[in-house]
């Protein structure tokens, strides 16, 4: 298990003492939320996000059948394992079960630790499968996000930007003459450059909503949502500044320094703005600061 997060579980059964002898056997190990019915369970699967939930058939009203049918129908609870742990000791109630998506049955009454068992093991899979997604949306270079990520978070923040008539600013960013860097100190050093720029961009952030990400080579973007141009411009100046002074150290304890051109674009999009200009302009913004001489910053045309 990841040892800076602790799995969680939620725990749906109508029975208090189910509920109990569940906490008592999983609480040792994981972070436990628990609901007595099926929409107590919709709405704090939605609040907590749990690693797994254990979910229990015959509930007053929505049974647990009808609660992992809504819970599939949910972008946000669609991906959590379900195991169903009920008194229904049929081959066809698990049948029915394990149809619904179920990731696994158990039944009542528990046997301790097989029941530990069985939640080990699905959260074993929720942990590798977090990890695998990590990596897939990580620049293993730097270790900041990758094209992929930012991809990913650009499409998530300009639709938040329409529907909440906000602001979003885009810095597109490359580090001047990466290329004779590489020829003169080798491309070793210049992946040390990479790494060491890659840290001012995070220590430069005020918000947890800031993103960066390496966009490929000796390129990288920083979105900043719900940000004007004032504020995208102060980023950016903070950043080129910090880069022109930041030493890079070398092998042999000397260091060298490098400089940084930014293209930046904002706006307050509406459902008529287009996702790809936003970039596009941003890039030519870019290509302007490297003909003007490189180590400053352009805006994107209005």
């Amino acid at each position: 298990m990841d040892e800076e997060r602790q799995n969680s579980l939620l725990i749906v059964d109508d029975e208090k003492m189910n509920l109990k002898i569940l906490t008592h056997i999983l609480g040792d190990e994981y972070i436990i939320y628990s609901a007595s019915n099926g929409e107590s369970a919709i709405e704090k699967a939605r609040e907590y996000l749990p690693d797994l939930i254990l979910l229990d058939i015959i509930m007053p009203g929505m049974d647990g059948y009808q609660t992992i049918a809504e819970l599939k129908k949910i972008e946000a609870t669609r991906k959590i394992p379900v195991i169903f742990a009920s008194s229904l000791d049929t081959n066809e109630a698990e049948e029915r079960g394990l149809n619904l998506n179920a990731a696994d049955y158990v039944a009542k009454p528990f046997h301790a630790a097989l029941l530990k068992l069985r939640v080990r093991n699905q959260i074993q899979i929720v942990n590798q499968m977090r990890t695998i997604e990590r990596l897939s949306l990580t620049d293993p270079l730097t270790g900041i996000p990758n094209r992929r990520s930012f991809d990913d978070r650009l499409r998530m923040e300009w639709s938040q930007a329409i529907r909440e008539n906000t602001p979003i600013s885009l810095l597109m960013m490359d580090l001047d003459n990466f290329k004779t860097l590489n020829d003169t100190y080798g491309h070793k050093q210049g992946d040390v450059a990479l790494q060491v720029i890659a840290r001012v961009f995070s220590d430069s952030f005020r918000r947890p909503g800031d993103f960066s990400a390496r966009w490929g080579g000796e390129e990288f973007v920083i979105l900043l949502p719900n940000t004007p141009v004032s504020g995208a411009i102060e980023v950016a100046e903070h950043i080129r500044s910090t880069v022109e002074n930041t030493a890079i150290p070398c092998p042999d304890g000397s260091s060298i320094q490098t400089t940084i051109s930014i293209g930046i674009n904002s706006l307050t999009p509406g459902t008529e703005s287009s996702l790809d200009k936003f970039l596009s302009n941003a890039d030519k913004a870019l290509y302007a600061a490297k003909q003007a001489g490189r180590n400053r910053l352009e805006l994107a045309p209005g």
